[in-house]
């Protein structure tokens, strides 16, 4: 089962487009508030962890991913890796902006990977039908607070700027 969200937004940073560069550059830093997110290591080349997603009828799901980061000229872009030997996990990608004033525009987009049981009938395929349901409107929700936790990373950066 693959399931998708996006989500863009812009956020500015008080202290302009130099210091707007170095946070979304710095993966750890610009995703260290989003509650969603686990197991978080960040470095010059990239994120990994786990997107922790609750799904109803399934639990708690953790997806884990892993993204490149490639710096441009005004920004960064995040850029999927392959994961193998999991049943769950997601690609992330992104791009992170700053323009002169340290306006940062972001773009982020999520391809779940759910692994399911084989749908056998009509009940298995009900099952599905509400398990892709479920799952796509949690991935939905996430997507739509990660500005929120980028915002609180941006905030405390900041204050002890």
């Amino acid at each position: 089962m693959i399931l998708e969200a996006e989500q863009s937004f812009s956020l500015t940073h008080p202290q302009g487009q130099a210091a707007a560069l170095a946070f979304v550059r710095d993966p750890a830093l610009a995703l260290s508030r989003v509650r969603f997110l686990r197991g978080l290591v960040g470095h010059a080349q990239g994120v990994r962890g786990e997107l922790i997603v609750p799904v109803p009828v399934l639990g708690e799901v953790d997806l884990p991913f892993s993204s490149l980061l490639q710096e441009t000229p005004d920004g960064a872009t995040l850029t999927p890796q392959p994961i193998t030997g999991e049943r769950a996990w997601v690609e992330v990608s992104g791009q992170a902006a700053a323009d002169s004033a340290g306006l940062i525009s972001f773009g982020f987009h999520f391809v779940a990977h759910l692994a399911t049981p084989e749908a056998e009938g009509w009940g298995g395929a009900a099952f599905e039908k509400m398990v892709r349901a479920a799952a796509g409107r949690t991935l939905e929700r996430v997507a739509r607070e990660l500005p929120q936790g980028i915002a609180a990373a941006l905030a405390a950066q900041a204050e002890a700027g």
